[in-house]
């Protein structure tokens, strides 16, 4: 069903971004790695590169691209990039993200404005530079990482919130305008704290509360290879997800072995030092 598919995921240099573009090489697809780093430092492991070195050892073909999504003319570069390259454009990881959770006074605009160019933003605009070869082709998915319109996000965390689910609501809304192009737009989101930078740098919780971005690699390829027609339009939960498609086994996804992460409301998450990427 992906076999020489065409995926692009922004964000992919490290971590959940990684995992999902080698989770869509290793289903067949052939991947665009899109993100800002072209050099890995102590700071932040991984590249472009190092992750396209890893898609091709799978066995697929990779395009690394530095991209900025804060950009609309690298953004419309990419697709444009990806299309001279492979010719299609089958499938849109909307993954890459920015953070910032503070109250709105100690939000200044620039903190503002970076979420929204980021999340929102940068999502529509990927969006927007896809659709027209998704459309000539009438086959598409584009997955968005974001949440259900849960309004416990928002108290101390208003700018993030705006971003986040403004994402939700390009979901809902372009759902319904290409569903007569055999598009299907989507969002997804997990019920657990993810082993990634963000949870090991900001101390969000300990292993024993973390699931591995598996869950969400084995999300994504369930999604893509549904039938567009047949899933659009829905801000879906990992774990609720899976399990509407028959899994029962989520202790695969601990990262300690053993335990039980624990679905995790907004209202009980510490904040994290401010970070963006």
């Amino acid at each position: 069903m992906l076999q020489d598919k065409i995926a692009i995921v922004t964000g992919a240099s490290r971590g959940i971004g990684r995992a999902l573009a080698l989770g869509l090489a290793g289903a067949g697809c052939h991947v665009v790695v899109a993100a800002k780093s072209t050099i890995p430092s102590e700071k932040l492991p991984g590249s472009i590169h190092t992750v396209a070195q890893e898609v091709e050892t799978i066995g697929a073909q990779a395009l690394p691209l530095q991209v900025d999504v804060r950009d609309e003319a690298q953004i419309e570069a990419m697709a444009a990039q990806t299309l001279e390259r492979f010719g299609r454009i089958d499938i849109l990881v909307n993954n890459a993200g920015a953070l910032w959770w503070k109250p709105v006074v100690e939000t200044p605009a620039k903190r503002f404005d970076l979420v929204m160019g980021v999340n929102a933003r940068a999502a529509f605009l990927c969006s927007r530079a896809v659709l027209p070869t998704m459309t000539a082709q009438r086959w598409g998915h584009i997955v968005n990482l974001s949440p259900p319109l849960d309004l416990a996000i928002v108290p101390g965390r208003v700018a993030y919130a705006v971003s986040k689910l403004g994402m939700t609501l390009l979901t809902f809304g372009l759902a319904e305008e290409v569903r007569p192009h055999n598009i299907a737009v989507n969002s997804l989101w997990p019920v657990t704290i993810i082993e990634s930078l963000a949870s090991i740098n900001h101390g969000l919780g300990t292993p024993a509360m973390w699931r591995k971005p598996d869950i969400l690699v084995d999300c994504l390829l369930r999604l893509v290879r549904k039938d567009p027609a047949t899933l659009t339009g829905q801000a879906l939960l990992d774990e609720d997800f899976l399990r509407a498609e028959g899994v029962c086994d989520f202790g695969q996804y601990a990262c300690v072995p053993g335990s039980h992460p624990p679905r995790v409301s907004w209202s009980a998450l510490e904040r994290p030092r401010f970070f963006a990427g």
